[in-house]
């Protein structure tokens, strides 16, 4: 072999290798403008509404087919679970963490852990009482946050979600 190709050949396998010349530079990272679109108002709504969804269900667990709020709870659970799931892909695009920072949070309207244990002691008119009471501040709640989100959210598909959830919630409410 003449000495021009070993050179050419050696000097591949070195540039190949990174030790010829700089190391090469990574392209900037692409950032996305999607969470933008969402404002303060928009992420609260979203993550609060999650908490409180996720923490309505242990409590429509409960319901049996013997309860007098079995086809309202079944109502509130098939779209509570629609909800979510729209809730959930909203919040990945807004950014949100993973981790609800609301999950378990006492407030109005949120079922609490304990509140479960406590119906799930219940049979009957009591339990029928329990569910009610806890669904009707659930409700209640959803549809006044709901509001606020219609009123002052920034981000159309979060408004337009806001505004179907008001709606389930006073169709809800009308039946207990």
């Amino acid at each position: 072999m003449n000495a021009i190709p070993r050179i050419l050949l050696a000097g591949a396998l070195l540039s190949g290798a990174g030790c010829a010349g700089p190391a090469p530079v990574a392209p900037a990272p692409v950032v996305s403008t999607a969470s933008a679109a969402f404002g303060g108002t928009d992420r609260s709504w979203l993550e609060i509404n999650i908490a409180m969804d996720e923490e309505l269900l242990p409590l429509l667990d409960l319901v049996g087919r013997d309860s007098d709020l079995f086809d309202v709870a079944s109502q509130v659970r098939e779209f509570t679970e629609a909800e979510l799931t729209e809730l959930r892909r909203l919040g990945d695009e807004a950014g949100l963490p993973a981790e609800n920072q609301h999950k378990g949070m006492p407030m109005p309207g949120m079922v609490m852990p304990s509140q479960v244990a406590a119906a799930a002691a219940l049979r009957g008119k009591a339990f029928d009482a329990a569910l009610r009471e806890h669904l009707r501040a659930h409700l209640e709640q959803s549809r006044k946050l709901a509001e606020s989100e219609r009123a002052a959210g920034q981000e159309p598909r979060t408004i337009a979600l806001a505004v179907h959830i008001s709606g389930t919630r006073q169709s809800a409410l009308n039946l207990l």
